[in-house]
């Protein structure tokens, strides 16, 4: 997520250095990948046999040429020579679509790879897009006026590149931790209070004596967890950013139902005779709602809760960075976006992948999840009991049951009806992200430990374990 200062620093900076190669045609000269090179190449690949096949006669990219007339040089020719001379589009020797400067431009030269001789300066489709579309132009003509305004940028921006997927900046180690805290590291303030065990009962009470139920609870903390993505170590619990824009409006979400909750718990923070972070709390929450689940199924059960985390301010949140954290699809809630059209069951194993869950996990997450009444708009897909509210493995034992037979709802066969075999009844609804513990192998194994007649109470203490991996998924202070 580069904004448009950030967009001209990397282009501009990039190619300050360097050449692009294509002496030849790809297709004629550069052999097999290294997979598929012969077995002397020794996992080599690309064989070049144009010439000598390196400096001017390599081939990468197919561009052939230099961006600047000192290659090796940090300066501000790139924007000298991409505003001040004209360019006329041509073919590289490899056949690529390039830009170089009109015979009338009387332009500077850059020096071949190999040092002896010279050649023309080049732009791609890209850099011209720099000096054409007016808002690039402002940019940089603004950064060719001001070389140290484009240094700072560009190293700004280097910066974000090459430590985006690191997460938050309490994950850096070493001497050279710039002080400094930039917004995409998506700051988090610190908490300066600990909760005794009493502190925490009491607001259990409260938040059980709230009239929220265990669906609100449950669907609230997994909404704010689960947003991490073990990719980038963004998203999760920490910062309590659910109840900031853009996630406070998502569609997965059920934003007036969210509203209610978020404003039932801070009126608890509130009343609240301590103090205590709304992210905190809502994990919290969701932590009571899984033991009030378990105890209405017998099972009297602690979920760890492990306190610290902090709440972002709007200011501190980039709102349009965020925006990609948004879930298209969600099988844990049986969310889908409408508008795409890929399996159900693929994108809720992607999504699993995300919260860097295993097989089991996300097997006794879903199962867990869909009878404490967790989907998306309240909806009873893949709500196998008759016990909504309940931590019971009514799921498990339903997928398995084969007095169910299952036939598609419609022709897209996304949605799913289960009818008693006998009767023809209607007895569930399911969709692929439901059917699919039933169908896959790996998966219905799974399924039958938790299934057993004695799988219930090993499937309570698995999910409460589950449970907790995800709510904590971002708290890198205490791995």
């Amino acid at each position: 997520a580069m904004n448009d200062e950030e967009t001209v620093a990397l282009v501009a900076g990039g190619h300050t250095f360097g050449k692009a190669h294509g002496a030849a045609d790809a297709e004629k000269y550069v052999g097999a990948e290294p997979h598929g090179a012969p077995i002397e190449q020794m996992s080599t690949g690309w064989k070049n046999t144009y010439k000598s096949g390196v400096l001017e006669d390599a081939i990468t990219s197919g561009i052939e040429g230099a961006w600047t007339p000192n290659p090796t040089q940090w300066d501000g020719d790139y924007f000298e020579v991409l505003l001040n001379y004209d360019w006329e589009l041509t073919k590289s020797p490899a056949g690529a679509n390039q830009w170089i400067p009109t015979e009338a431009s009387n332009a500077r030269k850059a020096p071949s790879a190999g040092g002896n001789g010279t050649q023309a300066l080049m732009m791609t489709t890209a850099d011209m897009a720099l000096k054409m579309d007016p808002e690039y132009r402002k940019i940089s003509e603004r950064f060719h006026k001001d070389h140290k305004a484009f240094e700072d940028a560009f190293a700004r921006a280097w910066f974000k590149l090459t430590h985006r997927d690191m997460g938050p900046k309490d994950r850096y180690i070493g001497p050279e931790v710039p002080s400094e805290e930039l917004i995409w590291q998506d700051p988090i303030p610190k908490v300066n209070y600990t909760l005794s065990d009493a502190d925490i009962e009491k607001l259990k009470k409260m938040i059980l004596a709230s009239g929220l139920t265990v669906s609100e609870l449950v669907k609230t903390a997994w909404a704010s967890a689960s947003t991490y993505r073990d990719s980038d170590k963004r998203g999760g619990a920490n910062g309590a950013r659910i109840r900031l824009e853009p996630q406070r409006s998502w569609e997965v979400n059920n934003p007036e139902e969210l509203n209610k909750v978020l404003t039932v718990l801070e009126r608890i923070q509130k009343e609240f005779d301590g103090e205590v972070s709304m992210a905190d709390l809502i994990i919290l929450a969701g932590n009571a709602a899984v033991e009030e689940a378990a105890s209405k199924g017998g099972y009297n059960i602690s979920v760890p809760f492990s306190q610290g985390r902090g709440d972002a301010t709007q200011e501190q949140t980039d709102v349009e960075s965020f925006s990609y954290l948004e879930p298209l699809a969600d099988g844990f809630r049986n969310y889908m976006n409408e508008k795409l059209d890929v399996a159900d069951e693929d994108l809720l194993v992607d999504r699993a992948n995300l919260l860097s869950l295993s097989i089991p996990e996300m097997t006794v997450l879903v199962g867990g999840l869909r009878v404490l009444g967790a989907n998306y708009n309240n909806s009873n897909h893949g709500v196998f009991t008759d016990k909504v509210g309940t931590l019971s493995n009514d799921f498990f034992t339903n997928i398995l049951d084969f007095s169910v037979t299952w036939d598609a709802a419609n022709s897209d066969e996304k949605e799913f009806i289960g009818r008693d075999r006998a009767t023809g009844a209607m007895k569930f609804y399911g969709t692929r992200a439901d059917l699919i513990f039933g169908s896959n192998t790996e998966l219905r194994a799974v399924c039958e430990v938790y299934g057993a007649n004695d799988g219930e109470e090993k499937f309570v203490r698995d999910f409460a374990k589950a449970w907790t991996k995800v709510m904590n998924l971002d708290r890198f202070d205490l791995k």
